[in-house]
């Protein structure tokens, strides 16, 4: 698979030294004669799908299955869009009450905890051409006992290259009927503008409503963004965000009825595997001020579960949770406090903090960890033939390089150049909590060997599995090659971990005499 990386002349050069090793008439025996005539055909098939641009670019997505689909064709299926469900839940009562309103209740009573709104929206997506899509959305909103909805279908076209527009209708007692229209459009390859109108029809009259936001990209990792909108609440809003590997920033201010304020906020993200980011925000304006801090975490493959402290003056305290599980989120805002209560400050940061660890360490990890063990098992039964033949063309492959690598060998060794020594492919146990595992590894000291050309090695591939007489003994499982070769008469090891690509001879990979 890692060929589908590889440019035309890699291509070539590849094949034609493939080809060179594989053919059948350089092999007498006849064992190895009918070996290397089906490795010969392998090679010429699989050159004939990488120099073809649309089988590869099939290749490149769908892999080796993609190529036996009979006819590529723009298919029209329903997907789902968007989705949110918010639960408000309003916990005051938790720190806001007089204890001598409980008096009088048998057991003292328990403080009272209610949902006091709730918020469902849903979108679906069907594609009719390759340019035209529709899209159906639809939500429910209750606050304190009073509920409405409204149900939105949007013809949405690509116009060109450059832009696409789109065409709203909606219905519903939320906001009573409505008519909009939505614009995007690339006025360059740095600058971009959206433009949006509506008109709301209800029993007070029309209402209209303008948006158009100009954006543009100052450097590589920042955007510019100035918006204005007109209509029940006009403002003119302004902001600048830098986006980086590590981090993520914004800046913004707007001037507005009824609210003007401005807003800092910093998102640090760590580089692990959980891509684990914390985040904080200050917001100040008319309405009062807002400092926020929080954290988000990937809990599985699909979901990230996420927790926000809001301190502000007068809203008080609250804790807002959200998981992200695929195209759905799950968002609930609790609030806690209408005072700056320092109680209910400790409690939203620990409180998440402390039942996060006891789910992760009681939940959530065994499950990934199960899961992943299912997973592995699943393709390790539904790959074993596949893997079965590639061991088995590896061993012949191996075969059929034993004259072609006794020739190299003696050229390397008449001018003291590059000799493999020792070979290993695999899963190697390196850990002391891992000693009760057994070592997955094959030895490729032939097929490296083979690749030796002008006293270097260069693996450029990704995936190693791919070589010719490599196979993968460890599927699912993290791998690594160990080379120990000989350069100039001084021994060298290196350990390459699979991803990465290898160049020898190195003089960082020498073994000190001292050592």
């Amino acid at each position: 698979r890692a060929a589908a990386f590889a440019s035309q002349e890699e291509l070539k050069g590849s094949y034609r030294r493939l080809c060179m090793l594989y053919h059948p008439d350089k092999h007498r025996d006849p064992e190895l004669k009918r070996q290397a005539e089906q490795l010969f055909n392998l090679v010429h098939q699989a050159y004939e799908v990488l120099s073809d641009p649309q089988s590869r670019a099939i290749y490149d997505i769908y892999g080796k299955r993609g190529l036996d689909v009979e006819g590529w064709e723009v298919s029209t299926a329903f997907s789902f869009g968007l989705g949110m469900i918010s639960v408000g839940v309003d916990a005051t009562d938790l720190f806001d009450r007089y204890e001598e309103d409980y008096e009088d209740v048998p057991g003292g009573g328990f403080p009272h905890v209610e949902i006091n709104k709730m918020h469902i929206s849903q979108s679906i997506e069907a594609p009719l051409t390759t340019s035209d899509t529709a899209v159906l959305s639809g939500s429910l909103s209750t606050h304190n006992g009073n509920g409405g909805g409204n149900i939105n279908v949007a013809l949405r076209r690509v116009t060109s290259a450059k832009g696409w527009g789109e065409v709203e209708f909606g219905a519903g007692d939320t906001h009573g009927p409505l008519l909009g229209m939505k614009i995007f459009r690339n006025l360059t390859a740095r600058c971009f503008v959206t433009a949006q109108c509506g008109l709301h029809f209800s029993s007070r009259g029309v209402r209209p409503g303008c948006t158009t936001m100009l954006a543009r990209h100052l450097d590589k990792n920042t955007m510019g963004y100035l918006q204005w909108r007109w209509g029940t609440q006009s403002s003119m809003n302004t902001s600048i965000v830098r986006d980086t590997k590590t981090s993520h920033f914004t800046l913004a201010m707007q001037l507005g009825i009824p609210h003007s304020f401005m807003m800092m906020s910093y998102q640090y993200k760590f580089q692990d595997d959980d891509q684990t980011k914390v985040k904080g925000s200050i917001k100040a304006g008319f309405f009062g001020t807002v400092v926020e801090y929080g954290a988000e975490r990937k809990i599985s493959r699909h979901s990230v579960l996420g927790a926000t402290v809001s301190v502000g003056v007068p809203q008080g305290v609250s804790l807002k949770i959200k998981l992200n599980r695929a195209s759905q989120t799950y968002f609930f805002p609790i609030h806690l406090t209408d005072q700056l209560l320092p109680s209910a400050v400790f409690y939203a940061t620990v409180g998440p903090l402390v039942f996060y660890l006891a789910i992760q360490r009681l939940v959530i990890r065994p499950y990934v960890r199960a899961q992943k063990e299912q997973d592995l098992e699943k393709h390790r039964e539904s790959s074993a033939s596949d893997i079965a033949r590639k061991r088995q063309e590896a061993e012949s492959a191996v075969l059929l390089m034993q004259e072609s690598v006794r020739r190299i060998i003696e050229t390397e060794e008449s001018k003291m150049g590059l000799i493999i020594l020792n070979a290993w492919y695999g899963k190697f146990v390196t850990d002391n909590s891992q000693k009760h595992e057994r070592a997955k590894v094959i030895d490729v000291t032939v097929p490296l060997q083979c690749l030796v050309k002008d006293s270097k090695l260069i693996l450029t591939e990704a995936t190693k599995s791919g070589l010719p007489g490599f196979y993968d003994p460890c599927v699912g499982e993290e791998k690594s090659l160990k080379l120990l070769y000989q350069f100039r008469g001084v021994m060298h090891q290196v350990l390459s971990p699979e991803g990465e690509a290898l160049r020898i001879p190195k003089q960082s990979h020498r073994i000190d005499a001292d050592t």
